[in-house]
């Protein structure tokens, strides 16, 4: 019982450090598009707020 527990909190840890990197590395790749297509990030960025704008919680 205690070797499962302990086999998945290391799983979720290893799943929670894996999702960070992701992050990391996709605000990464959004700063380094922002830098390359100022023009179109900042359209995109437009779209995603009046998305949240609309959006209904």
């Amino acid at each position: 019982m205690a070797d499962r527990d302990e086999c998945e909190a290391e799983r979720e840890q290893e799943r929670r450090r894996k999702r960070a990197s992701f992050l990391r590395e996709l605000d990464e790749a959004r700063e380094l598009r922002d830098r390359v297509q100022p023009r179109r990030a900042r359209a995109a960025r437009l779209r995603q707020q009046m998305r949240m704008r609309t959006f209904r919680w």
